[in-house]
């Protein structure tokens, strides 16, 4: 069984190279597999491997300060996740190009799982799927306005088109794990927006922490050969790399 984890972290980083090497050096000794995205704004990793890998990948990360607090995301596939290992340098690690927009400095507040279905359940707040528009036809929360996108470099363009009266009631913004959302809030309150909040750690904390993921219809697409997981955060397709 192999374990995938995904997480990041919005830090101030040098010495880029220096760190690439000590990751892919480290990665590579425990035949783990997936894509780590340098920056200086910060890091954000994708990978999989057997669990005792994972493990010592993340006691690894522990003896670096600026990722010894990152959280991971966890989900098992029958199948490796990825074909090959890459950490690659990254003017962004989530490309936005809105370069005065730094989440860690300036974060917008976020919502847990559970009090994000508690708010579904009121009605309380409008819901802005922030990924792709070939994401979402994956699955999304039932009646999240959707951006049509499909970079999320154009959503501050995207998010213009939302009216008025809107932008004056509690938003939650959402994405697959977290990273994008932390960008997006934050220029939302810069550009109209009153009260905005993101869903901490995206659909898959939601999968997780939300038993049977009330008010999502379908699956959560994900950047790797695992192509989509369900709402149990197991693959549904393409499941291999055999």
């Amino acid at each position: 069984m192999i374990t995938n984890i995904s997480g990041y972290k919005f830090v101030t980083l040098d010495n880029l190279l220096s760190i690439k090497t000590e990751l892919l050096t480290f990665c590579n000794s425990q035949a783990i597999k997936g894509t780590i995205l340098l920056s200086s704004e910060g890091v954000n990793i994708m990978l999989a491997a057997e669990f005792a890998a994972i493990q010592s990948f993340e006691a690894f990360l522990r003896d670096k300060p600026c990722f010894s607090d990152i959280t991971f995301k966890y989900s098992e596939s029958e199948h490796q996740s990825y074909k090959r290992m890459f950490v690659k340098l990254k003017k962004e690690i989530i490309t936005m190009k809105q370069t005065d927009i730094r989440p860690d400095k300036y974060p917008a507040p976020s919502v847990k799982p559970e009090v994000f279905k508690k708010w579904m359940d009121q009605n309380k707040v409008i819901v802005i799927d922030t990924r792709n528009d070939y994401e979402y036809i994956s699955g999304s929360f039932i009646n999240a306005i959707k951006l049509n996108i499909s970079s999320f470099s154009e959503f501050p363009s995207a998010i213009e088109q939302i009216s008025s009266s809107d932008k004056e009631k509690p938003v939650v913004v959402f994405c697959t794990g977290g990273i994008r959302c932390e960008k997006a809030a934050p220029y939302m309150l810069q550009h109209g927006f009153k009260e905005v909040y993101q869903l901490e750690g995206g659909i898959l904390n939601y999968f997780d922490k939300c038993k049977g993921a009330p008010y999502y219809d379908g699956d959560c697409f994900v950047f790797d050969e695992r192509i989509a997981v369900n709402t149990d955060l197991k693959p549904v397709s393409g499941d291999s790399v055999k």
